[in-house]
């Protein structure tokens, strides 16, 4: 073989694998995206807060905690499941339930029936996320990273704890803040 030849052989074998990745991933943008591991669904594009979109009782915080939350209008019977679902959720995560606080977000400021005091209550004041929201179903029961983004959601009509936990667990996991 010549030199000009082992030259092109080489080059080849270097440069045609690179760009034929790149090829299929310009070409088949979704394939890698369209397969997750999670159960939740993603909140896509990711909802970031400022603190003065969401006006929380007491002294609790977004900040370096991991967040369950049951946003809603006002607090009603699928209200008082929610919050209990989120409780067992909280309470099954063990060892990690130190990372993990519970929030209900309602419009109206209405609260559950039975008095629960490690539930964080918070009140939506800014228009701008209320209609981010308004986006996603009703009723739903959201994971909030430790910076304040909205990133998974649920129904709470088909929620299924176990799947929350695995989600909550492998984010957890792997998971450097909070």
């Amino acid at each position: 073989m010549t030199i000009k030849k082992e030259f092109w052989a080489l080059l080849s074998i270097f440069i045609l694998p690179i760009g034929l990745g790149t090829l299929f991933f310009y070409l088949n943008p979704s394939y890698f995206s369209d397969s997750t591991v999670n159960y939740g669904e993603l909140v896509r594009p990711v909802i970031v807060t400022e603190q003065a979109d969401i006006a929380i009782e007491g002294d609790a915080t977004f900040n370096g905690i991991w967040t369950i939350a049951y946003v809603s209008k006002s607090c009603d019977l699928v209200c008082e499941k929610a919050v209990a679902d989120i409780k067992t959720i909280r309470t099954l995560i063990n060892m990690d339930m130190r990372r993990i606080q519970r929030m209900l977000i309602v419009q109206d400021g209405s609260s559950p029936s039975n008095n629960d005091t490690s539930l964080v209550k918070a009140k939506i004041t800014s228009t701008k996320l209320s209609d981010s929201l308004s986006k996603f179903p009703e009723n739903a029961i959201y994971i909030i990273d430790p910076i304040g983004n909205f990133m998974l959601y649920y129904k709470p009509q088909d929620i299924n704890i176990k799947f929350v936990l695995k989600d909550l667990k492998r984010l957890l996991k792997y998971s450097r803040i909070g």
